[in-house]
């Protein structure tokens, strides 16, 4: 009978740093309770971390200092694991894109199910429900890129899916100074029709926040692309609808940008 020991050096040996527990049960011929066993031991090792149950990564000595590897080496195996769709997004997608400003500080993949956000060493997960109809409408492979590691590639938004997302979920991408920065730093690389095409996926109110980023930012082509959306708007929206104002008074002194149907309610900054 062969040790868990071996099998992780076995897999490690084929370039594969992960395994689920029916696929270990199945090669080591052990009784379930003999692999919780063997499991727990090499967990305390430091060899093994779980990210969900069933899910094992097995760790090199240089994954140990942060407790579990980079999540994009097995975000891919974990999400076919679980067998749901996924892309990488928000702030992790817009580092990847080229955004510099914004530090990726949680590991953020939207998905189309709801499912609880957890730590693992050093790393944080965080998933972005989008509804199943719109997810299926924007998770295409011409919107999408290809994030590389050396344990293969995971999905993540394209530009245009980064810049949608991250207005869409601005509470979740450092607010909307945020992402007026991942709009300056990422914008001009969107395809304006492309961007229009995805846009149709997503809340009018976002889409047009998003073109008013863009124009603020110098990106003409990107803004007009989407202008369209504001035309069908038939309520004027906050820019930042985290802003409450104390009275409706205060509220009628800030500035309305009738072009895209908004009250800017809030100081946009963004570093040129």
């Amino acid at each position: 009978m062969t040790s868990l020991d071996y099998y992780l050096d076995d897999l490690l040996s084929r370039g594969q740093a992960y395994f689920s527990r029916e696929e270990a049960l199945e090669a080591l011929g052990l009784s379930s309770k003999a692999f919780i066993a063997a499991a727990s031991r090499l967990s305390k090792k430091h060899r093994l971390a779980s990210p969900r149950r069933g899910f094992y990564l097995i760790l090199r000595p240089e994954d140990r200092v942060a407790g579990a590897p980079d999540p994009v080496r097995w975000i891919d195996p974990l999400m076919k694991y679980l067998k749901l769709d996924y892309r990488i997004s928000l702030l992790r997608a817009a580092a990847f894109h080229g955004s510099s400003h914004q530090a990726a500080m949680v590991f953020q993949v939207v998905v189309p199910k709801q499912l609880r956000a957890f730590d693992i060493g050093r790393h944080r997960l965080q998933f972005i429900y989008q509804t199943p109809a719109a997810f299926t409408k924007t998770n295409l492979p011409d919107w999408l890129a290809q994030m590389k590691s050396e344990a293969g590639f995971a999905k993540a938004a394209g530009v245009e899916l980064t810049l949608l997302d991250c207005v869409r979920y601005f509470h979740k991408a450092a607010g909307i100074n945020g992402v007026a920065q991942v709009t300056k730093d990422i914008g001009a690389k969107a395809d304006p029709h492309k961007l229009a095409k995805a846009a149709l996926a997503y809340e009018n109110a976002a889409v047009r926040r998003l073109g008013y980023l863009l124009e603020r930012a110098g990106l003409a082509r990107q803004a007009e692309a989407i202008e369209p959306f504001a035309r069908k708007a038939k309520s004027m929206k906050p820019l930042d609808p985290s802003v409450k104002p104390l009275t409706e008074a205060l509220a009628e002194l800030h500035e309305k940008n009738a072009k895209w149907m908004l009250v800017i309610n809030e100081l946009v900054e963004i570093d040129f």
